[in-house]
C-alpha cells in the first residue's frame, strides 16, 4: 500500500518549508548575518517560524503516515492532513508577521495541538485494536 494521502501532505509541507526558508536566506544575505540572528528582530522571527515548523510538522506527518498504513479511513486522513497543514500555515503566517500575540499564531498552535492529539488517540485505538486482534 502506498500512503498517497500522506505523500501529498508531506509534499505540501515541504513547499511550506521552502516558503519559510526563503526569507531567512534573503535576510541573512541582505544583512550579512552568517550565523544566528545578529540581533535582527525580523530574522529572529523568521528563524523561529521555521524552527517551530520543524519541531511540529515531521511528527505530525509521521503519525499521519502510520495511520494511513494502518488503514484509517481516508476521510479521517484528509481531515487530519488538512488540519495539520492549515495549523502550520496559520502559525507560520502569524509568527512571521509579529513576535507578539496574533490570531494565526494562537489558533495555528491550537489547531496543530488538537490534530496531534486526535491522531495520537486514533493511533492508540488502532494499535490496541490490532493487538487485541492478534496483529501485534
Amino acid at each position: 500500500m502506498i500512503p498517497a494521502i500522506t505523500l501529498l501532505f508531506a509534499a505540501l509541507h515541504a513547499l511550506l518549508l521552502l516558503v519559510l526558508l526563503v526569507p531567512i536566506s534573503r535576510l541573512r544575505h541582505s544583512r550579512r548575518i552568517g550565523l544566528g540572528d545578529g540581533g535582527d528582530a525580523q530574522l529572529a522571527r523568521s528563524i523561529r517560524a521555521h524552527g517551530n515548523f520543524i519541531e511540529n510538522a515531521p511528527f505530525g506527518l509521521l503519525l499521519l503516515a502510520l495511520l494511513e498504513l494502518c488503514r484509517l479511513p481516508a476521510p479521517w486522513l484528509w481531515v487530519f492532513g488538512g488540519a495539520l497543514l492549515l495549523g502550520r500555515v496559520m502559525h507560520a503566517f502569524g509568527l512571521s508577521r509579529s513576535s507578539g500575540y496574533s490570531f494565526g499564531r494562537f489558533y495555528g498552535t491550537a489547531l496543530t495541538w488538537l490534530v496531534l492529539l486526535a491522531m495520537a488517540l486514533a493511533g492508540c485505538w488502532l494499535a490496541l485494536r490490532g493487538i487485541r486482534a492478534g496483529a501485534g
